[in-house]
């Protein structure tokens, strides 16, 4: 890239010392964009050609060395030759379905907590249908719909990130079936209607949406179960 630079440098020199200061002011300049022009002929259309053609190069110039000289002084001070440019072709794009996109993550945070595998997806898929950047209503976020609180009281810096909110509501799943003794129906009411609501009630809350909610999990994880042995 030096050769190139060296002729950029020298057009721009050549072209310095006919080109107008900018920005500079004088005291007997004052009236200069009045008076100048009155006193002289207007450029002809050649001349202003030349002077915006003058314009692109230095604009040019500049943007090249501003993109491409930082990276070179850098690869001179370590002493390593600039690094080579790679490109690549994509040819083909293979679509992964929604459900089967966090496997390893469920897989994962599975054997890590020692949470079944099929409640941990069931769960994911009647929170947020495997959406990622799903928010809820009442402020609920991400694959398993984390609450606020219950982000922060698990140390979840990045709730929308599909591996910490796994990792997270499978943590909370952990903690609720602990407290109800493994009962997975009180389990998942207290994911969905909190674990106070479920004690209170001594059982599922009689709360529409909590019943149509373990009413829906515990079906997925029926079905899941059930493919599972096909």
């Amino acid at each position: 890239m030096l050769p190139i630079f060296r002729l950029m440098s020298d057009e721009l020199a050549s072209t310095a010392s006919d080109a107008p200061a900018v920005g500079l002011r004088h005291e007997h300049d004052t009236d200069r964009r009045i008076a100048s022009r009155r006193a002289y002929p207007r450029e002809t259309p050649d001349r202003r050609h030349r002077e915006r053609r003058r314009q692109r190069f230095r604009g040019l110039l500049f943007t090249t060395l501003a993109l491409v000289a930082p990276h070179q002084r850098q690869s001179e001070a370590d002493g390593l030759p600039a690094a080579p440019r790679v490109s690549t072709t994509i040819e083909s794009v293979i679509v992964v379905p929604p459900n089967l996109a966090y496997e390893g993550i469920i897989r994962e945070a599975s054997a890590l907590y020692r949470v079944d595998a099929h409640l941990i997806r069931s769960v994911m898929q009647a929170e947020s249908a495997f959406d990622p950047s799903a928010v809820s209503r009442t402020g609920a976020m991400g694959l398993m719909q984390l609450m606020p609180s219950i982000a922060e009281a698990f140390g979840v810096e990045h709730p929308f990130d599909p591996r910490e909110n796994i990792m997270a509501g499978t943590r909370l799943l952990r903690e609720l079936l602990d407290r109800h003794g493994g009962n997975l129906v009180r389990t998942i009411a207290s994911y969905n209607a909190g674990p106070t609501a479920v004690a209170h009630y001594r059982g599922v809350p009689p709360f529409k949406e909590t019943r149509g909610y373990v009413k829906r999990v515990t079906s997925l994880i029926a079905e899941a179960r059930n493919g599972a042995n096909d």
